[in-house]
């Protein structure tokens, strides 16, 4: 079984989570963070997944539902969303035991010996079964995987052990998994499991962007997105992007349902955006259903799901410093920047 902890706060990111969590922030164009972790467990057989999230929790909830796009609305395990009963409950680490012994039934009725702990803002295409045959070889009481010395931030340890550190994390003043294993304490044994795949970490807004980038390179994107082991998402039935007379795309992908005029290029365009004729993009991310009018310039800027940009507007960030435009956000050419 599987605990997500969708509700890890990371500050970095605050202009992209004013209005979602983490895990539902829009990636490589058509999905979202936690698309990526629910994948991985579905693609090990892990029929059993809680996903534990913080507030606002409607942009996630309408995106994961219950579970269909990933095979998980079944009668039997499936996806759990449990959240938190305490609104402004502060989470800075993963597998938070206060937020987990809320829904401690969660383990009391569930079949399975194990449990994986992870979050959504590692991307990477981890096996969870090929983690557990290396926890059981080892003999170790909790296992993180590790990539070349960096830590992944995902355990895995038994059932039994799990529920005897929700019982007792309040008098031995542990809070959370990640903070058990950073801690090491002596009466338990720990290993490491060494995944050599993809690995992304989304923890501020200049990760987000360079990440986001760097799947543009075709071998990067292939070492991510593996036909054996697919990453899922929630389908929407759109049409093809349009593509007019004067439109010219190079090096960007673009999801479904958006209408080109102007000039992309080194870009990611989400569902059904519009780009307006004479409008030239560079190095910019437009989340879903953004508008971008005629005449615009411009690069490095992150827009969040429905910006308008109006006529004539030039924006202009940097690799290290993206501009971001807010969710919603409305920017005429009286507001250059």
């Amino acid at each position: 079984m599987a605990v997500v902890d969708a509700g890890v706060d990371l500050a970095g990111l605050e202009d992209l989570t004013l209005y979602r969590t983490e895990a539902s922030i829009p990636f490589a164009g058509r999905y979202r963070l936690v698309d990526f972790v629910l994948s991985n467990l579905v693609n090990s057989e892990v029929k059993a997944i809680g996903i534990f999230p913080s507030h606002p929790l409607g942009s996630l909830l309408d995106h994961i539902g219950k579970g269909k796009s990933w095979d998980l609305d079944r009668k039997k395990d499936g996806l759990f969303f449990l959240p938190p009963m305490e609104r402004n409950r502060s989470r800075y680490s993963v597998g938070n035991f206060g937020a987990i012994a809320e829904h401690e039934d969660f383990f009391a009725r569930s079949s399975q010996s194990y449990v994986a702990v992870t979050n959504c803002f590692t991307i990477c295409q981890l096996d969870y079964s090929d983690m557990l045959a290396s926890h059981l070889r080892s003999g170790a009481d909790i296992t993180e995987a590790v990539k070349g010395g960096q830590k992944l931030r995902t355990y895995l340890l038994s059932k039994e052990l799990m529920m005897k550190l929700l019982r007792d994390f309040k008098e031995k003043k542990i809070l959370s998994v990640e903070d058990l294993v950073r801690m090491k304490k002596t009466e338990y044994h720990y290993s490491e499991y060494e995944y050599t795949g993809y690995v992304g970490v989304i923890d501020s807004v200049q990760s987000y962007f360079r990440e986001s980038m760097a799947l543009l390179d075709e071998q990067r994107w292939g070492t991510l997105f593996l036909p054996e082991r697919p990453i899922m998402t929630k389908v929407k039935d759109e049409p093809p992007t349009q593509y007019l007379a004067d439109a010219e795309v190079t090096e960007s992908f673009l999801a479904n349902g958006s209408t080109v005029e102007g000039a992309v290029s080194c870009s990611i365009i989400g569902r059904a955006v519009k780009i307006g004729s004479g409008s030239r993009l560079e190095h910019c991310i437009i989340m879903q259903k953004s508008e971008i009018a005629e005449s615009c310039k411009l690069s490095y800027v992150i827009a969040d799901k429905d910006v308008v940009i109006g006529p004539g507007v030039e924006l202009h960030g940097t690799a290290e410093h993206p501009i971001v435009l807010r969710k919603g956000q409305h920017i005429m050419k009286e507001e250059k920047r």
